[in-house]
């Protein structure tokens, strides 16, 4: 992502990152970002990827969750109001090579019902190269829906909301960062 007179452009990967995402999605379905049981990589080992559950709880309360591989972690932030405890999950993957970290944080059920405040992710570890935010995630027939970009920043290690013009509806964030691994 560049700034160009104020304006985030979301860039496209160049083909060579685009050949490196194919490890990425192969545990994660293409459309939801969600882990695809049926289909694992016969050398993606448990070492290199992780889901795990939390809550995401309103009270507008800032809120902190974080997972990690290795040296590679990602903290998710946030606060929500209305409702009750969402449950949430958060998957991170590192490449078979370690140059690329994916996280994904989303609500399995689809559309939240939470109206988030604010929200952050950050990649410790790694400098973004593709992200996106969604306010619904495809689940039971329905399809994502990503935030418009002028809702969210893309910067170097943080996907963040932008205040003022974020709608507080959240339901999905996926950041894939190439790590600083240098080959000896």
């Amino acid at each position: 992502m560049e700034e160009e007179g104020g304006q985030s452009v979301h860039l496209k990967p160049s083909s060579y990152f685009c050949s490196e995402l194919g490890f990425l999605f192969g545990f994660m379905d293409f459309y939801t970002g969600v882990p695809d049981k049926a289909f694992v990589f016969a050398d993606a080992s448990s070492e290199q990827t992780k889901t795990v559950e939390f809550n995401v709880k309103p009270g507008g309360v800032v809120h902190t969750f974080t997972e990690g591989i290795g040296e590679y972690e990602c903290t998710f932030t946030y606060a929500s109001q209305g409702g009750t405890n969402e449950q949430w999950l958060m998957s991170v993957g590192l490449s078979d090579d370690d140059r690329l970290f994916s996280c994904s944080v989303w609500r399995p059920q689809g559309k939240s019902y939470l109206f988030f405040t604010q929200f952050k992710a950050e990649l410790k570890g790694t400098k973004i190269e593709y992200a996106n935010a969604y306010s619904q995630t495809a689940a039971t027939g329905q399809s994502d829906v990503p935030l418009k970009p002028e809702e969210f920043t893309i910067g170097d290690t943080t996907v963040t909301h932008n205040d003022g013009k974020f709608k507080a509806q959240l339901s999905k964030l996926t950041a894939i960062g190439r790590t600083r691994h240098v080959e000896l």
